[in-house]
């Protein structure tokens, strides 16, 4: 799986918007998106960001496993 599907499951998932998201991670709906469509690579810090927030592995972000391992 894909960063950017990852991405967008875990959101949809938490039933939030891209904006909710866009402000946890500091940047704008309209970026976020571009992020969450694959048209531009989200950048590390904003990953590791969403990472910490869904409270899952980098692992998991970025598609090596397909176990969320919660971290503590």
């Amino acid at each position: 799986m894909k960063v950017y599907q990852r991405i967008r499951d875990l959101r949809e998932d938490s039933d939030l918007k891209q904006e909710d998201i866009a402000a946890v991670l500091g940047t704008t709906q309209k970026q976020y998106s571009r992020w969450e469509r694959g048209e531009y690579e989200i950048p590390m810090h904003k990953a590791i960001a969403l990472a910490q927030y869904y409270n899952v592995s980098m692992d998991y972000i970025c598609g090596l496993t397909d176990k969320p391992v919660k971290l503590r």
